[in-house]
C-alpha cells in the first residue's frame, strides 16, 4: 500500500501526541527515583513481558553491540545499537536508561546499577502498577519463551514457571520454547496455567485430527482444526479487549518436530486477517491486540499487511525497543512493540479507549532493576521453594570469569566462545558449532561461573552433543543457511536467532549478499584454508533432527570450566564483515 504525505504527517502527529516520539518517555529517567513513577493515563493498562527464559532470579544482561538490519530494515528499530540507538531515541549517554537499553560502558554500569529482572522484583512492579491503575483496569500479557532457559525449568518440565506466572497474575500468553517439551507435557502445563493460552497459527495435521489424542483439551477447536484458542476476550477498564495469539511460526524447523508431531505452525497471515474480521464483526471489541512471538521484523511486516490490529506486543528477537513503531496500513495504523528478554523489562502501555476505538496512548518500556524494587515476599518464597532441591548443584562454582561473558549479538559472544572451546577441547575436534540462541545471562569479570550460569546458556530438552566428520562444503552450507535465516531481506523468511557460533574457524560474511554468496574465506585457527572436499572433525550440539549420541552440553562445558578454573579467552572467532561499515546496527 502507499500512504500520502498528509496521512504520514497526521500519523506522526498522533505519535507525538501519544508520547512516543524518541526520548519522550525517557528524558526524565536520569535518576533511579524517576524510574517507576509512571503516571496513570486513560482507562486501560496493558503490561507486557516476553522471553524471560525461566529466569526467576535477578541476573546481569548485556545488550548487543551487533544487531544488523538489511534491506528495508537498515537503520531502523530494532536494528540500532550503542550510540546510534541512544541518538535515535534521544536517550542521554551515561544515564540509567542508557545502561538499560545499550551495551555501552556495560561492566562499570552493571556494577553501579546492579542486576536486572527476577520474578520477585517483577511481581512488586506489577502489583504496584495494578494498584495505581485500579481493579479491573489492567492485563498482564506474556509473549512466551517463559518455560525454558534454566535448570529448574528443565528438571520440572516448565512447571516451575507455570506456578510463577500464576502467582504473578499473567492473564494471557502465547508460546515458542514452550513447545520444546513433549506435547502431553505442554497440554498439562497449559491446563495448570490460570490464564488463557492463545495461538491462532497452531493447527493440527489432517492425520492427527481424524482421531486427535487431545480432543478433551479445552482449547481444541475441531471445526477450525486449531490446537489452541485463537483469541480471548477480556473486559478491561469498562471496554472489551480482544487478544489474539501468534506463536513462533517456525517452531518445527527451529526446534525438534518429534516433540510435537501432530501440530502445524506458520505465519498464517490470511487466517489472522479472517479471525480479526470475524472478531470485529461478532465480538465487537473496542481494542484488538495481537500477542506475538514472530520477531519484530516479522511483526512490522504483518502490521503493514493485516488490518484491524491496534497493537502488536511482540517477542522472540529479544529487542528492547524504547518506543513503539507506528505502522500505517489500509485499516489505519498499528503500534508494534518489543519488550526485551530475560525478565529485564516490563512494557507498560496505558490507553484511552472508547467509542469502539483506540483514541490515545502512552508507552514506556520499564527496566526491572532488582536493587531499586523490593522483592515480593510471596514470590520470593515460591522461588526459594522451587530452587531448594537443586541449590547445591546450581551453586557449584566451576571457574572464575576473567572477562565479561555474554551471548547476545548477531555473531559470537564470549560465553558462546567458551561453549565452542569446550566442545573442541573435551571432544577433541578441529571445529565446533553452537546454535545462535539469544537467551543466556551475563557473567561479570571476577564473578564465579556457576552451574546455574551454564544451565542458563545451555538448558534445552535436546542438549546432546555430537562429534563427527564434515566436509568443508557441509560447514559452508550450514553457515550459508543460518545467515539467510538472519539476513534475508524478506522478514517472512527470517527465523530470528543469531548466527551459528563457531570455534576454531574464521570466515568472511557479507550480510547484504544473496543466499549462497554470504560466506567465504573459511580458515582454521592456524590459518589453513578450509577446502570444500576435505573432511574436518566437528563437534556441536542441539540437533533438531535425530537425537545425537553424546553427553548433554552442560556436562561438557562444566568439565571444561572445572579444568580451566579461570576463563580469559585467547581468541573470539568472529567473522570479518564486509559491506556493513556504515550500518548503525554495528558498533564493534
Amino acid at each position: 500500500m502507499t500512504i500520502s504525505r498528509r496521512e504520514f504527517i497526521r500519523l506522526l502527529g498522533l505519535a507525538g501526541a501519544a508520547g512516543v516520539l524518541p526520548g519522550s518517555a525517557y528524558a526524565a529517567m536520569r535518576r533511579p527515583g524517576d524510574l517507576y513513577e509512571i503516571p496513570k493515563f486513560g482507562n486501560v493498562c496493558l503490561m507486557h513481558m516476553t522471553d524471560c527464559h525461566a529466569q526467576l532470579n535477578p541476573i546481569y544482561f548485556r545488550e548487543p553491540s551487533v544487531n544488523l538490519g538489511v534491506g528495508a530494515a537498515l537503520g531502523k528499530a530494532p536494528h540500532l545499537v550503542g550510540e546510534a540507538l541512544l541518538q535515535h531515541f534521544n536517550i542521554e549517554s551515561g544515564t540509567l536508561a542508557a545502561h538499560a537499553f545499550s551495551y555501552l560502558n556495560f561492566d562499570q554500569a552493571a556494577q553501579q546499577f546492579g542486576k536486572v529482572g527476577g520474578f520477585a522484583h517483577l511481581a512488586s512492579l506489577v502489583k504496584r502498577l495494578r494498584a495505581e491503575r485500579g481493579d479491573g483496569n489492567s492485563l498482564l500479557l506474556d509473549g512466551g519463551d517463559t518455560w525454558q532457559g534454566s535448570g529448574t525449568a528443565y528438571w520440572t518440565r516448565g512447571k516451575d514457571m507455570v506456578g510463577a506466572c500464576n502467582l504473578l497474575g499473567v492473564d494471557v500468553m502465547t508460546g515458542h520454547w514452550e513447545f520444546t517439551y513433549l506435547d502431553s507435557e505442554i497440554i498439562d502445563n497449559i491446563g495448570e496455567f490460570r490464564g488463557d493460552f492463545v495461538a491462532q497459527n497452531v493447527g493440527i495435521n489432517d492425520a492427527a485430527l481424524f482421531d486427535y489424542k487431545f480432543a478433551d483439551f479445552a482449547g481444541f477447536n475441531e471445526d477450525e482444526g486449531l490446537a489452541f484458542k485463537p483469541y480471548t476476550i477480556k473486559q478491561v477498564g469498562g471496554v472489551r479487549v480482544a487478544v489474539l495469539g501468534q506463536a513462533f511460526p517456525y517452531t518445527p524447523i527451529a526446534n525438534p518436530q518429534r516433540f510435537i508431531p501432530d501440530w502445524t505452525f506458520g505465519i498464517q497471515e490470511e487466517r489472522m486477517q479472517k479471525i480479526i474480521n470475524r472478531v470485529r464483526e461478532q465480538e465487537q471489541p473496542d481494542l484488538v491486540v495481537v500477542l506475538s512471538h514472530n520477531g519484530m521484523d516479522v511483526d512490522l511486516k504483518m502490521a503493514a499487511q493485516v488490518s484491524g490490529i491496534d497493537v502488536i506486543f511482540g517477542g522472540h528477537t529479544h529487542d528492547g525497543v524504547p518506543a513503539p513503531s507506528v505502522v500505517p496500513n489500509r485499516g489505519g495504523r498499528t503500534l508494534v512493540t518489543n519488550a526485551g528478554s530475560n525478565g529485564k523489562f516490563l512494557g507498560v502501555m496505558d490507553l484511552d479507549v472508547g467509542e469502539g476505538k483506540l483514541r490515545d496512548f502512552r508507552y514506556r518500556l520499564v527496566p526491572v532493576f532488582s536493587n531499586m524494587l523490593p522483592a515480593d515476599a510471596e514470590m520470593q518464597a515460591y522461588i526459594d521453594q522451587v530452587r531448594d532441591p537443586y541449590r547445591t548443584m546450581l551453586e557449584e562454582q566451576l571457574a572464575v570469569a576473567g572477562e565479561t561473558l555474554y551471548r547476545r549479538g548477531n555473531f559470537n559472544g564470549t560465553f558462546d566462545q567458551v561453549i565452542c572451546d569446550a566442545l573442541r577441547q573435551v571432544n577433541d575436534a578441529q571445529v565446533s558449532l553452537s546454535p545462535g540462541f539469544r537467551w543466556g545471562t551475563t557473567v561479570l569479570p571476577g564473578q564465579a561461573i556457576t552451574m546455574d550460569h551454564v544451565m542458563d546458556q545451555t538448558c534445552i530438552t535436546y542438549p546432546e552433543t555430537y562429534r563427527r566428520e564434515m566436509k568443508g562444503s557441509e560447514i559452508k552450507a550450514i553457515l550459508e543457511d543460518v545467515s539467510d535465516n538472519l539476513f534475508n531481506v524478506d522478514p517472512y523468511f527470517q527465523q530470528g536467532g543469531d548466527m551459528v557460533r563457531v570455534g576454531g574457524l574464521d570466515y568472511t560474511c557479507a550480510p547484504n549478499q544473496s543466499f549462497g554468496k554470504r560466506i567465504s574465506d573459511m580458515t582454521l585457527d592456524d590459518g589453513t584454508l578450509v577446502e570444500a572436499d576435505k573432511s574436518y572433525m566437528v563437534s556441536g550440539w542441539a540437533t533438531v533432527g535425530a537425537q545425537s549420541p553424546g553427553r548433554p552440553i552442560w556436562e561438557v562445558v562444566a568439565d571444561y570450566l572445572r579444568d580451566k578454573k579461570e576463563i580469559k579467552l585467547e581468541k573470539l572467532n568472529t567473522p570479518r564483515l564486509v559491506g556493513v561499515a556504515d550500518n548503525p546496527g554495528l558498533a564493534d
